[in-house]
């Protein structure tokens, strides 16, 4: 094996030290640059509220000013929820040769399957995280290669979920577009139509000896058009507010929306790609489950036509997807 796994490191260390390569820079040491004390109160929207006008109002409020926001009575069962998670689980207490049959092949241009490293390590500092990739959306872009065989309801649990998820897409992509100003369904044609891939990735983050100094991910946006997770109980994601990085305080059965670049760049800058990053936790593991909402790789994507015009020119270039992706993870300038 010759990726070293966190989770592995994690099981293996001394009490109360953490190897060089995860201690983070000054700058961006949690211990050093949380805001403590105060909980980033982020907006709650329920889905379920008769009022429309109200609940379209308080997305595109929170998509321009927050990037972020959760969701309830979004009309996923928590039995399903509750499968999602516990496969999740199960996969990364499985013994390590098991998990490593789902490893991204050396190589491939995919990130699908499960891994450590995702993009170019900056300074050479390293996340305290595992992953798996797999998309679960459509059934042409799905590669069940990647999908754990153990537990054998693995499959089932994310199908289920799946089902359940399309609602709360569609709904989401259509307050996206009136809050826009666009007709109802311009947004989602903007990002790939029925062609839009999801893209599951679990996170792993283990206990970790010295959470104040190491980060599960690092800051950053998602590449993807929009992000809808949901974590276990273990506080860990942290926002970027006013230049300050706080606790997002979230609730049981919610689903955290995530604005992600390709909306942020088909609304020509009027709705903001949240910036990130996950802590660690000293005693327990976190773990989250986002799906990344993403156009077709060779889909072209660039601020929508009528968001843009003299007063108002184009913010951001249009370009492929999977070029956008290949700029991010490869830290070039887009």
């Amino acid at each position: 094996m010759e990726v070293e796994r966190v989770q592995e490191i994690a099981s293996n260390l001394s009490k109360g030290t953490i190897p060089e390569e995860f201690i983070r820079t000054m700058t961006e040491q949690p211990g050093l640059t949380t805001v403590q004390g105060t909980v980033l109160e982020v907006p709650i929207i329920d889905l379920r509220d008769p009022d429309e006008q109200k609940v379209l109002k308080a997305i595109d409020d929170a998509s321009r000013n927050w990037g972020m926001f959760q969701v309830t009575n979004h009309g996923i069962p928590e039995e399903s929820i509750r499968n999602f998670q516990e496969v999740g689980k199960f996969f990364f207490e499985l013994p390590q040769e098991e998990k490593e049959v789902y490893a991204k092949p050396e190589g491939s241009k995919s990130i699908e399957g499960y891994g450590t490293k995702l993009q170019r390590e900056l300074e050479g500092k390293k996340a305290w995280v595992d992953h798996l990739f797999h998309k679960i959306w459509p059934p042409s872009e799905i590669n069940y290669q990647f999908w754990p065989k153990n537990p054998p309801s693995y499959r089932e649990a994310n199908e289920e979920y799946t089902k359940h998820m399309h609602g709360v897409v569609n709904k989401l992509l259509r307050l996206f577009s009136l809050g826009l100003g666009l007709e109802e369904h311009e947004v989602k044609k903007a990002v790939g139509g029925d062609d839009l891939v999801y893209l599951l990735k679990i996170n792993y983050y283990p206990p970790c000896p010295r959470p104040d100094l190491a980060l599960g991910v690092p800051a950053h946006t998602d590449m993807s058009a929009m992000t809808i997770l949901v974590p276990n109980d273990v506080q860990g994601l942290q926002a970027s507010k006013d230049g300050q990085w706080y606790d997002v305080k979230y609730i049981p059965n919610a689903l955290i929306i995530h604005v992600g670049d390709q909306l942020e760049i088909v609304s020509n800058g009027k709705y903001k790609s949240v910036l990130h990053r996950s802590t660690v936790n000293k005693e327990k593991a976190r773990i989250s489950w986002p799906i990344f909402f993403e156009p077709p790789a060779d889909l072209e994507v660039g601020p929508h036509p009528k968001l843009i015009n003299e007063g108002n020119p184009p913010k951001y270039k249009t370009k492929k997807f999977s070029d956008y992706c290949y700029c991010e993870l490869n830290k070039i300038p887009q």
